[in-house]
């Protein structure tokens, strides 16, 4: 094989595809033998990479991230995922839906209660109706409340919710037969617009009544020795002032409850409620609503 005296010129030199003829050159692809024309236009076969399935879409916000130093100052980027938000969202349409059947459920007992008048000849009679509801309401409020299982667990949480509205709405509506009907609309009316300015005022302001767990547990407190020593006083002799003394401090205190419940449920604040526990939030607000009415009840209502 003879080789080029001289190696070609610099406009002929091709760094890809060198001539045949000098060394180190490329090998040539053998000629198609088949006897037709390779078909032009179309690639060889394994020419291209195959196609790869697409990524999803994922939206990517990033509007409330934020970059927490930490006591390590490591920079860790920590992403707030939207979806924790729409989880949230749902837990309190969740939330309220259910408190809405539970207060429709009562005032309708209630309305019985007061409007038909041999029912409530019949609870004033037979004063045994008030103390099995009370009883009914003692034991599903102690299961919701201390018993995670059957709280969490559908739909049985949902039956003893159902089984605690019913008990409540017999004791609100045993107290309300006592009292005229003028009084009950006008504590209903009050203890509705209360309700609804606490709950405007939680979702608006930036005070954070979850951060003083302490007061609210010596509240809490105050309100149940003061119950007591009121109903012992009561038992003996009435005393007008302090009947109202300890109505003014229930009604107050547990608008205070109404108030730190709700930020629990809207979930932006230091403690909050877990998504899971929505029959809980709704146990707990609904309870406020309720105790909040009877207190003012017992303040503008007038015995018959």
């Amino acid at each position: 094989m003879s080789h080029p005296s001289a190696p070609p010129g610099y406009d002929d030199r091709n760094p890809l595809y060198p001539p045949s003829g000098y060394p180190g050159a490329y090998p040539q692809p053998p000629p198609y033998s088949g006897g037709y024309a390779q078909p032009g236009g179309y690639a060889q076969p394994g020419m291209y990479p195959q196609p790869v399935p697409p990524m999803p879409a994922v939206p990517m916000n990033f509007g409330d991230s934020y970059i927490s130093s930490g006591a390590e100052g490591d920079g860790t980027l920590h992403v707030a995922d939207w979806d924790d938000k729409k989880v949230r969202h749902v837990f309190i349409r969740k939330v309220y839906s259910i408190i809405s059947v539970q207060l429709l459920l009562t005032v309708g007992i209630i309305a019985i209660f007061t409007f038909v008048e041999p029912v409530s000849l019949f609870v004033k009679r037979n004063l045994a109706v008030y103390y099995a509801s009370y009883a009914v309401f003692v034991v599903t409020y102690l299961v919701l409340v201390c018993c995670e299982g059957p709280r969490r667990r559908f739909p049985w949480n949902l039956v003893l919710l159902f089984v605690f509205t019913i008990a409540m709405g017999f004791m609100t509506g045993c107290i309300a037969s006592v009292y005229s009907t003028k009084a009950v609309i006008i504590a209903m009316i009050i203890t509705a617009i209360v309700s609804i300015i606490v709950t405007i005022f939680c979702f608006q302001t930036k005070v954070d009544f979850t951060s003083c767990t302490g007061l609210f547990c010596v509240l809490g407190i105050v309100v149940m020795v003061t119950g007591i020593i009121t109903a012992i006083v009561l038992s003996f002799k009435y005393i007008y002032w302090l009947h109202m003394l300890y109505a003014a401090i229930g009604a107050i205190a547990f608008t205070l409850f109404l108030a730190y419940d709700t930020q629990l449920v809207l979930g932006n604040r230091k403690h909050t409620i877990s998504p899971e526990e929505y029959v809980y939030g709704a146990l707990k607000i609904y309870t406020d609503i309720v105790y909040i009415f009877t207190f003012l009840l017992q303040i503008v209502g007038s015995r018959d």
